[in-house]
């Protein structure tokens, strides 16, 4: 039987999850996005006394494609918004208002830390669900400090067929689940993220999607 393109995403969606389990941690480190429940999740989590600050990272990295949030403020500072409405202590968070990719997520997250004299040897990292992966081996590649931190990854709780909603489309979900397996694959060789090994039914389900047009954000080699 033919499978869906929602039931082909849905393995690289499974594939995208570590599976932690969360621990206390020095600092919440949330790569934020234009999704508010990743917010919501990560102010529960301080809230929970998971970690005794909480950084917000992004500036936006969408441009004016589906993903445009229509914001006037960063994605951080609308992150940090939401918090704040939760009642997370206006001097436990720490905001980077300028970062665009992960890269400079790492790089400006790592100096605003330093520079906050937060210790940095247990990093709770939040992300949406379907990047974390992504997330995990690009910290483990491009984190500054000598002595690389534990990270561990966790995401707000919903169901795959329950994540598209007005902010996040099925096709745009898709879409960027296509696209972050191919960084899995790609970016090892260009020293992006460390490398892990993909599933055969990952790459076969990763090859049907691209097949049947899901190719939007896809970069050429």
């Amino acid at each position: 039987m033919k499978l869906s393109d929602m039931d082909l995403a849905q393995k690289l969606r499974d594939y995208h999850l570590m599976h932690h389990t969360i621990v206390s941690a020095d600092v919440i480190f949330v790569l934020c996005s234009n999704d508010l429940r990743v917010a919501e999740y990560a102010a529960d989590l301080y809230l929970q006394w998971y970690a005794p600050y909480i950084l917000f990272s992004w500036w936006t990295a969408h441009g004016d494609d589906l993903l445009a949030t229509n914001w006037w403020i960063s994605e951080a500072e609308m992150f940090a918004k939401i918090a704040k409405e939760k009642w997370v202590p206006m001097d436990k968070i720490l905001l980077d208002v300028l970062a665009e990719n992960t890269g400079q997520n790492i790089v400006n997250g790592y100096a605003l830390l330093k520079e906050s004299h937060v210790p940095m040897d247990n990093i709770l990292l939040v992300q949406k669900p379907f990047m974390q992966r992504r997330t995990y081996a690009t910290f483990m590649k491009q984190w500054p400090w000598a002595n690389i931190p534990k990270f561990i990854i966790t995401s707000p709780n919903i169901s795959f067929t329950s994540y598209p909603n007005i902010s996040i489309t099925q096709d745009a979900l898709i879409n960027i689940l296509v696209w972050d397996t191919q960084r899995i694959i790609e970016y090892p060789a260009m020293w992006f993220q460390i490398s892990q090994e993909v599933p055969d039914d990952v790459l076969t389900a990763y090859h049907e999607l691209i097949w049947r047009g899901y190719t939007k954000h896809l970069f050429s080699k």
